[in-house]
């Protein structure tokens, strides 16, 4: 479908891809992955056509349709919902309208025997053709399964797109992706606003519909579910495995064991060489062989191990004083919004490092509730935090929060305490600062930046209660095993808001379910609420 060869791409004097080469297949469905950095997203728009300052070429044969989702990406107002989507259709009423002109030429025209005559029966032709290849299609009844899929509901739909935020606006957006279904289909992070439930929907879309597929993804359980070919970007090069990201995790490590043995067999080599050099460079009669040596050593190809795995680094969060034994108890809790319901009578009562997650679909009421617990939203009914209770909170905008003129190093040096203050660097380093970023004034960071900056310093304040909204936005892979390992060893109460299912397996042991102003408690894993979900539904 695609052929990329010798694609070389430079940021000022670093190479970002080196004479890179690789080809799309049809059916494909594959995880561009690789550390912050590599140059992944600056992959997808290469491909997508968006992006033309490299050298090499990305072809692909004629007629090939390339769709691209970005992580941002401007949207327009003016239309519903449904509006919008159908949108997605557009070429083909371009087409309708265009046959109907050539059709309307075709009764008026007399000049039967010209080549422009002929080449207008020609277009009419192929027109007619293309139109009846999709005229089966129920444009509109899949404009409706596509957004319902995605978490709209029907009243949503005749709603302006002005009154979603940005990420159901992007949902909008990749709903028109999906309804194009082209025959190579770029995803960058297209999970980031969806519920479990919608991703879900989305996994069985690519399984059954999709064509070839090039995504990138933080989300472990959905690469894992839809993609059966991984390709690394890293260190200007790219390694190319037929295999889902699980399988690759394991081959890589494999790899990267036999760089360290060739490395270390190599700096053996050049250590006898150097030492031959060294003893033999005054002797005359052995300058030959000593420039022999020389030229040896400039013609060698260095070998080269990829990144340290940094989710090697384990992080604990500070423990407070111990609390009492049920740090959180909620009783009859109703939340309003005016005349909106948010939700009623929600009674909890959470015991002592107990580790749970609220679920349910985007706009039912978790952030919210989270928003009660701590004191910044009025409501009815009871919340009360236990004895010894110390909350350490991390919200969605917990990145505004930070001292801007500070330095990365001093926003983590003066939250430090005893012995950890020795492991900063690790520490940053596990979530992607090197040396270099953490002298960087938070005031110029990213927003994905400050993001992680806020969670290590959270990491590193005494709290025996954990509340945590949506903690894995902007972490790689790597960085989310390393602060998942920290919340496994950690011995206080976890509340976690997230959608991200391979984070939360194995962590929580209860799940609190927010749908049709209700909150449902739920024992067990992330795994047992999904499967009882899905046994109801089916």
């Amino acid at each position: 479908m695609l052929i990329v060869d010798s694609l070389k791409v430079e940021l000022g004097d670093r190479i970002l891809f080196d004479n890179i080469s690789y080809i799309i297949n049809d059916k494909d469905k594959i995880a561009l992955v690789g550390k912050n950095g590599a140059g992944k997203s600056t992959m997808l728009k290469i491909l997508a056509g968006v992006n033309s300052n490299f050298r090499g070429t990305v072809t692909g044969p004629d007629g090939v349709t390339v769709g691209y989702l970005p992580q941002v990406m401007k949207v327009t107002d003016g239309r519903t919902v449904r509006e919008e989507a159908s949108l997605a259709f557009s070429h083909i009423f371009d087409l309708q309208a265009k046959i109907e002109d050539m059709n309307k030429q075709l009764e008026t025209r007399t000049d039967y025997e010209s080549d422009d005559y002929a080449k207008l029966i020609d277009d009419f032709s192929h027109a007619h053709e293309r139109l009846a290849m999709v005229e089966g299609i129920n444009f509109e009844g899949e404009v409706e399964k596509t957004l319902l899929g995605l978490g709209f509901k029907r009243t949503d739909l005749e709603r302006p797109t002005s009154e979603f935020s940005g990420g159901w606006r992007m949902r909008v957006e990749l709903a028109k992706l999906l309804l194009r279904n082209p025959d190579v289909m770029l995803l960058d992070e297209p999970t980031n606003h969806l519920d479990i439930e919608s991703i879900g929907w989305l996994e069985d879309f690519i399984n059954t519909q999709a064509k070839a597929v090039v995504l990138i993804s933080h989300d472990r359980a959905f690469i894992d579910a839809v993609t059966t070919r991984t390709i690394e970007l890293t260190m200007g090069r790219i390694y190319d495995y037929k295999v889902n990201y699980s399988k690759y995790v394991e081959l890589r490590q494999e790899r990267r064991q036999q760089q360290i043995h060739a490395w270390e067999a190599q700096q053996k080599q050049i250590a006898e060489i150097e030492e031959f050099i060294e003893r033999f460079r005054a002797q005359a009669a052995k300058a030959v062989l000593v420039q022999s040596r020389i030229r040896q050593l400039e013609k060698m190809e260095r070998v080269e191990i990829d990144e340290e795995d940094k989710s090697q680094v384990r992080i604990r969060f500070q423990q407070a004083i111990r609390p009492g034994n049920y740090p959180l108890t909620v009783d009859m809790v109703t939340k309003k919004y005016d005349d909106y319901l948010v939700f009623e009578n929600a009674n909890l009562m959470i015991e002592r490092g107990e580790k749970i997650a609220l679920a349910g679909k985007n706009g039912e009421g978790k952030s919210t509730f989270v928003k009660c617990i701590m004191g910044e939203t009025p409501y009815e009914g009871s919340m009360m935090l236990g004895h010894n209770v110390q909350v350490g909170y991390f919200a969605q905008n917990q990145a505004d929060l930070l001292d801007e003129d500070l330095t990365v190093f001093e926003t983590i040096d003066r939250v430090a305490e005893g012995d950890i203050r020795t492991q900063i660097r690790n520490i940053l380093g596990a979530f992607m600062f090197n040396r270099d970023d953490s002298e960087k004034k938070v005031k110029v960071l990213s927003g994905g930046e400050r993001t992680r900056l806020a969670m290590i310093k959270l990491l590193l304040e005494p709290v025996n209660l954990l509340i945590l909204d949506e903690p894995t936005n902007h972490l790689d892979l790597k960085t989310k095993e390393v602060l998942k390992n920290a919340l496994l060893d950690y011995d206080g109460t976890v509340i976690l808001v997230s959608h991200d299912r391979d984070f939360l397996d194995g962590l929580v042991t209860k799940v609190y379910e927010f749908s049709d102003k209700k909150v449902r408690e739920h024992i067990g894993g992330i795994k047992d609420f999904l499967a009882k979900k899905r046994a109801l539904s089916s």
